[in-house]
């Protein structure tokens, strides 16, 4: 059974597993479903339709627009926002009508692969995937795809790295890298020009 704090706004359809809790001031829009033991931080706003898998960590104030898919195991920071239209506009030309705010030809998905981790203060742009235990630094601007095991940072953000799906820098990247490596904690990985593989 999920555990809904009073204070948080669920619209029709909504679907919970098991264990999942959702903290104050939370609004889940229509037809949003998340999976088992998932944890949404206070003031985080959830789209309609948006899929989120199992044992998700959803920190506080973050926005997670339509079109975006989160799967097992991901971690998403506080003040993390998600956006799906490349070139927004209010209203149409003639200024005299707003654009509907539902999903159009428009609207770009953004899929976030399983145990990633973006940190506080991203921005994620739309389009593109978040890789498999890859991991987004913090206040980072993601404007293309991130590969698997991948550290990015910045401004756009740029592969620096590969992380281990404990979450510690195993390697930093140097052009044409190739090379097997292990981590602190014993996982081992390949290396093979800045593609990484689990050994």
């Amino acid at each position: 059974m999920a555990r809904i704090h009073p204070t948080a706004i669920i619209e029709d359809g909504v679907t919970f597993g098991e264990g999942t809790s959702v903290w104050d001031n939370v609004h889940i829009r229509h037809g949003a479903s998340l999976g088992d033991e998932c944890i949404v931080g206070e003031k985080t706003y959830i789209a309609y339709d948006v899929k989120i898998g199992n044992r998700v960590k959803i920190n506080a104030m973050v926005y997670i627009c339509a079109a975006v898919t989160i799967e097992d195991g991901v971690m998403i920071s506080a003040s993390t926002t998600f956006t799906n239209d490349r070139f927004p506009r209010a209203t149409f030309p003639d200024l005299k009508s707003l654009r509907p705010s539902e999903p159009d030809e428009h609207t770009l998905p953004t899929l976030v692969r399983e145990g990633a981790t973006i940190g506080a203060g991203c921005i994620i742009g739309n389009d593109l995937k978040i890789g498999r235990w890859a991991m987004v630094g913090m206040g980072s601007v993601v404007t293309k795809s991130v590969p698997d095991f991948h550290l990015v940072l910045g401004s756009p953000a740029r592969s620096v790295g590969a992380v281990c799906k404990c979450g510690l820098l195993f390697h930093k990247f140097v052009d044409g890298d190739t090379g097997d490596h292990t981590c602190e904690c014993g996982l081992k990985y390949t290396v093979d020009d800045s593609i990484v593989r689990e050994a």
